[in-house]
């Protein structure tokens, strides 16, 4: 299936405002739950085609576009920034501040590429609802909160979703990446990795950093945990499987000449399979609790902050995503990739439900950027942020329209 001219002609004409708008989402990120002002222009541009915005999940914003009899498809886009000082360089960075849970300042940016979600949602509203000509059924625009904390997907689910709006039949997403510009990546089955974040809390004995036979370090303790965790991938999982065990942080102590009672780690666990997740955690659990027992040291706390569900493309609608989008796009640009060990939660909509999805990849760089003598920097980094803005954009809303159309396409 090909769009149809008009499309393809409305799509051009409407470029430049395209880009405007998303270099405005750009400049306005908002953290993970808090994305109120974002939610609020998501709720106006819907609003302003005649939609009924409805919300969800606290800063959740739900559009369903209604077009006679016909099949029933949803489209999400996740709406959140990072807690990053943009360092892109362009002239519409982000300055804006946010106030992380823990109640620190910090900077605010589109590191994660969001905002080009939120744009390419909201084009894709547009043009639904300008050209109903093309096509009839239901479609519903799921614009998501929090999905770096993995709360904005469950938040949503949990206050109803599913109860208030009509089910579909299949659910759509897409995700900007360091990947060439105009093009397509796809995985059929598993596409992205289950995620489990956990923080553990080392307790030990304080004392006078002069008296170490006085205390129970937990600084030496945790470092011990650490080093331990990272045998759990090379000795006790297999080599067919895949599994990654992070350390992200580690804090301790106030002071060089005292030892503290207490100090701190994150982890981040990302999996494949329940079997293989189910060995790491319980290898997790036993090696932190293990270590302080050899130590002398109480037990530590370990606790679950968040975690992210498979993502997992249905075979069968993967296969007619690729049919579509090849036509649209040409083969040569859509790619048949493997599963990332990114995390998502865009599939709890259609796991929740039992409703099969396909969610995939846009590229960002223009190829003197892709393929420049250093790789371009990636998702979470301070400096990542299309180049080829114009094309990334084109890309998403062609990508995002076609696979709506060929479900509820005439």
């Amino acid at each position: 299936m090909s769009l149809n001219t008009t499309l393809r002609d409305a799509i051009s004409a409407n470029l430049a405002q395209t880009v405007a708008d998303y270099k405005d989402f750009h400049r306005s990120p908002e953290l993970s739950m808090q994305e109120t002002q974002t939610a609020a222009t998501i709720a106006a541009n819907l609003e302003g085609l005649g939609l009924e915005a409805q919300t969800f999940g606290g800063t959740g914003v739900v559009g369903v576009i209604e077009n006679g009899q016909g099949p029933v498809v949803a489209y999400r886009a996740d709406i959140d920034g990072l807690p990053i000082s943009e360092d892109t360089g362009y002239d519409y960075a982000s300055t804006a501040e946010g106030t992380l849970p823990d109640g620190t300042t910090s900077k605010v940016m589109h590191g994660c590429g969001h905002d080009t979600h939120i744009t390419v949602g909201l084009y894709l509203a547009r043009y639904l609802v300008e050209h109903k000509d093309l096509w009839s059924g239901t479609v519903i625009m799921l614009f998501q909160p929090g999905e770096e904390t993995g709360a904005g997907a469950r938040a949503m689910l949990d206050d109803g979703l599913w109860d208030s709006i009509v089910k579909p039949e299949v659910i759509y997403g897409q995700h900007v990446w360091p990947g060439k510009a105009g093009h397509i990546y796809v995985a059929k089955g598993t596409a992205m990795a289950m995620s489990d974040c956990l923080k553990v809390t080392v307790r030990g004995k304080q004392a006078h950093g002069s008296q170490p036979e006085s205390s129970v370090d937990p600084i030496v303790l945790g470092a011990y945990m650490i080093t331990r965790l990272q045998s759990i991938v090379s000795r006790e999982i297999s080599g067919r499987d895949m599994a990654v065990v992070t350390v992200g942080t580690f804090r301790g102590g106030l002071k060089e000449n005292i030892i503290p009672d207490s100090a701190e780690f994150k982890l981040n666990i990302r999996t494949f399979n329940e079997d293989v997740r189910a060995v790491v955690l319980d290898r997790v659990e036993r090696i932190i609790v293990a270590e302080a027992a050899a130590s002398g040291a109480p037990e530590p706390i370990i606790e679950e902050m968040y975690r992210f569900p498979r993502c997992y493309n249905d075979p069968a609608a993967t296969d007619q995503f690729l049919d579509v989008l090849g036509a649209e796009l040409g083969e040569d640009q859509v790619h048949l990739d493997q599963a990332v060990t990114g995390s998502e939660d865009f599939g709890a909509f259609g796991d929740d439900i039992d409703v099969p999805y396909v969610y995939w990849f846009f590229g960002g760089y223009s190829p003197a950027k892709f393929d420049g003598e250093e790789p371009p920097a990636g998702n979470h980094s301070p400096f990542f942020a299309p180049d080829d803005v114009e094309t990334t954009l084109e890309t998403g809303i062609r990508a995002a329209l076609t696979a709506v159309l060929g479900t509820v396409g005439k």
